[in-house]
């Protein structure tokens, strides 16, 4: 089995799927959901991680429409750069 290791300033992301219906209960169809902005962090490069205090495991957002999609062993992922992490989401 082939793996992933992000390079330099980049952050491998596994993309969080969005809830199929509202919190009312409605079922939203594919073409009504947005592009999710969440993800957990699978690897993190040298540099990334000296950048950014992340682990693997953690939670972050980043931009619509950022980073690059890898499909590997019938699994999609996100490679990011650094930059494009804009915050860990934190459990209360």
């Amino acid at each position: 089995m082939a793996k992933l290791e992000p390079l330099g300033n980049r952050v491998l992301v596994k993309i969080l799927e969005q809830e199929e219906r509202t919190k009312g209960g409605i079922y939203l169809p594919e073409t009504a959901k947005e592009k999710p902005q969440q993800a957990r962090v699978i690897a993190i490069g040298e540099e990334a991680q000296e950048e950014l205090s992340l682990e693997v495991g953690d939670v972050v957002i980043f931009p619509k429409y950022s980073g690059t999609e890898v499909r590997m062993d019938d699994e999609e992922y996100l490679i990011l750069n650094a930059d494009d992490v804009l915050a860990k989401v934190v459990e209360d």
